[in-house]
């Protein structure tokens, strides 16, 4: 697999990621085994990236990792780690904390969840309204300083808060939503990440598995974010499928997948973008993986964009509270 530098001073990650949300809940019930099968292929594959947050699963998702982990080559792996969302015992978000001591705390904790030494990219899940970034960034330069942290990223923070965080500390790059049908970035948050040079690790490519090709009507059930999120909901989600089978002919007429076509098209924005592929199981992967033998000409990524016209989408990519509390938001 290709690997291409994060961000104009980050490491030297695999053209894909691999998101480990989904092993941990948000989606449904997932396969442990399964899971860890699916991280043994990622990186057999050649895949580098792997993402989480140590509030996945209420510390789940790292031990998981950990777990993948135990005989690798820790140096041949990048783990990429969001921190600050607050959870209670029934598994409730109940805000965030960017505070320096919270800081040192949350990475201590992951540290040994992963069984690690060192994070590759440690970054604030969401922007605290209550702690100016700067604070959040120097308390995580100090632990660059330490050795526990290599790289600095952020995560769904708009374009001025992005300026502020890298006068304190070089930013590798910012996870953010980025797809066919979540296209916000691009008006202003992508150019400041190009000017400063930052990269971009784009989280949701599939929409939560909304442009996947897979999706059917009424498939979410207790547990799964998507019985909540506005996409998913009656009257959105026959627009949005709709907007799926348009692709699905073009992705047809290419001999390939939809779930293809929608991660070489976040892939064909820029060297500076890698895609993060949620799959939790063997098989999806593989299909992500096969993204990298899609080629988008000037034609193509014109038929695409009259298949998904920008801002097609009926509904919001979160539910309007969540929404809310997004930075990127506010200042996109």
């Amino acid at each position: 697999m290709q690997r291409v530098s994060l961000g104009k001073l980050g490491p030297e990650v695999s053209v894909i990621g691999l998101g480990c949300m989904g092993m941990s809940g948000m989606y449904g019930p997932s396969d442990r085994a399964e899971s860890i099968a699916t991280i043994h292929a990622a990186l057999n594959a050649g895949i580098t990236l792997l993402d989480t947050g140590d509030f996945y699963g209420m510390g789940h998702n790292e031990m998981l990792i950990g777990e993948a982990l135990k005989g690798r080559d820790r140096d041949q792996v990048q783990l990429s780690v969001k921190f600050g969302a607050l959870r209670d015992a029934a598994g409730a978000w109940v805000g965030y904390d960017g505070r320096p001591k919270a800081v040192r705390n949350f990475l201590g904790y992951t540290l040994q969840r992963l069984g690690v030494d060192y994070i590759d990219i440690y970054r604030p899940a969401r922007l605290d309204p209550d702690v100016p970034i700067e604070d959040t960034v120097g308390a995580i330069a100090d632990m660059v300083k330490a050795g526990y942290v290599r790289h600095i990223g952020l995560s769904e923070v708009g374009a001025e808060t992005i300026r502020r965080a890298a006068a304190v500390h070089p930013i590798v790059d910012l996870q953010i939503e980025y797809s066919l049908v979540s296209r916000g970035i691009e008006y202003e948050i992508l150019p400041t990440c190009r000017e400063l040079g930052i990269g971009i690790t784009a989280y949701g490519v599939l929409s939560r598995g909304l442009i996947s090709g897979h999706w059917q009507r009424g498939a979410a059930k207790g547990g799964d974010f998507r019985a909540m999120s506005p996409r998913f909901r009656e009257g959105n989600v026959e627009q949005n499928l709709a907007l799926v089978e348009a692709l699905r002919r073009f992705a047809d007429a290419k001999g390939v997948t939809v779930a293809q076509i929608a991660i070489a098209w976040v892939a064909a924005q820029g060297a500076d973008i890698v895609p993060l592929v949620g799959a939790r199981r063997r098989d999806r992967l593989a299909e992500a993986l096969g993204s990298q033998a899609v080629r988008l000409d000037a034609d193509d990524l014109a038929a695409i964009e009259r298949a998904i016209p920008k801002d097609a989408a009926a509904g919001g990519r979160y539910p309007e509270a969540q929404l809310a509390h997004l930075d990127s938001e506010r200042h996109g």
